[in-house]
């Protein structure tokens, strides 16, 4: 039930045409692995999550994702979601109108193809909310719309443990938290794990968040593609000592 990448390319579309972004990234994520990527602003790290979700800003030009024998390459969004996929992305979308109830409802539904029943799902909900702390209440509100960076990686969070993806890929889903939220999201993200049959692309700029969710394996990410992989200590050594060290290999 691995996450097979091979040799991913991708290219975007800017007011001067197609450029490539992706120049050949190849990454397996077994069941119960949490594969860090760590990379400068701008080496095309979010590019690498939009794409495996199919964000049709993004074009695969060659290579294949392929999840638990399913290749995702030409499959839409939700038919990726459907298979197993989840996206929580950096900046998480506000849509007005829709309660935070009735997207995971709509949700689940579509992924498991019949609504779950109303009394245990609300419980399900309330528990999975009061795991993130997040009053009840919060259930009731529209998708994102006010809330706060906490409230949005919260829910995204809430989200990952009711749907029960496969495989999660989360985009920098530290940023802008404090010690207390980040502690909170990473616990949430250690609960979705726990029972070793699920996998985690963890896309992040610092080491803080893997003190909390241990990685198998850290990638380094430059110029669109892995330069370099290692254990933990590798983002300890980045921490410490920067990117400079990997530039020669990014453009090699």
């Amino acid at each position: 039930m691995s996450l097979e990448i091979r040799d991913l390319h991708v290219d975007v579309m800017t007011e001067s045409g197609p450029k490539e972004i992706l120049k050949g990234v190849d990454l397996t994520i077994n069941p119960g692995e949490v594969h860090a990527i760590m990379g400068p602003n701008g080496s095309g790290k979010s590019t690498l999550a939009y794409a495996l979700m199919g964000h049709p800003k993004y074009t695969i030009t060659s290579g294949s994702v392929v999840l638990d024998g399913v290749d995702l390459t030409h499959l839409a969004v939700d038919e990726r979601a459907r298979t197993g996929l989840f996206l929580a992305m950096q900046y998480p979308v506000e849509v007005p109108g829709v309660s935070v109830a009735n997207f995971l409802r709509t949700a689940k539904t579509a992924l498991s193809g019949e609504a779950p029943k109303v009394r245990t799902w609300v419980k399900e909900v309330n528990a999975a909310l009061a795991s993130l702390d997040l009053d009840p209440s919060f259930s009731a509100r529209s998708v994102n719309e006010g809330f706060s960076g906490g409230e949005k990686k919260r829910s995204d969070i809430a989200q990952l443990g009711l749907l029960g993806p496969k495989y999660a890929v989360l985009d920098e889903t530290d940023s802008g938290l404090d010690i207390d939220a980040l502690r909170v999201v990473a616990d949430g993200v250690n609960r979705y794990l726990a029972d070793g049959t699920h996998g985690v692309l963890l896309i992040t700029h610092y080491s803080r968040v893997l003190q909390y969710i241990k990685p198998t394996v850290v990638h380094v990410y430059m110029d669109g593609r892995i330069v370099a992989s290692g254990g933990p200590e590798l983002a300890d050594r980045l921490e410490a000592e920067g990117y400079e060290q990997f530039e020669a290999r990014a453009d090699a």
